[in-house]
């Protein structure tokens, strides 16, 4: 890795080439675990048979009013970008269903947005109230 200034995602792009790979969306509720261990024999499993996961799909669900259980959907999205980070997948897509209280979904969705930038991968959030993330 060069310590020069780089040109930015153009330079980058210049030295991209085809790749006999097929890019997939993984259900986030098809995975065994999101253990290191099971992910890493996954993502050698796929790469294997061609695949690249390039987004971790996940359906979120805030519909208790009450802190505990938001924080509790929150830690289990957290551990979804990790796992999206982890199989090198660019995005998770956050389908929200039911969120009774926006306003204690949002911070917790924020964070989660800022958490996916932090591990490399896009959040993309739809349904339920979808403003952008």
């Amino acid at each position: 890795m060069s310590t020069t200034q780089s040109d930015g995602i153009e330079g980058t792009l210049r030295g991209c080439r085809p790749a006999e790979i097929d890019p997939i969306v993984i259900d986030a509720a098809d995975l065994d675990s999101t253990a290191p261990e099971h992910l890493r024999d996954l993502k050698a499993e796929l790469s294997a048979r061609g695949y690249q996961p390039a987004t971790l799909s996940v359906d979120a669900c805030f519909d208790c009013e009450d802190t505990l259980s938001t924080q509790r959907e929150a830690d289990r999205l957290r551990e979804y970008v990790r796992a999206a980070s982890f199989l090198g997948a660019g995005r998770i897509e956050v389908r929200l269903g039911e969120v009774s209280d926006p306003a204690a979904a949002e911070p917790a969705l924020s964070a989660l947005a800022e958490r996916a930038r932090r591990e490399g991968v896009e959040l993309v959030r739809t349904g339920g109230d979808a403003t952008a993330a």
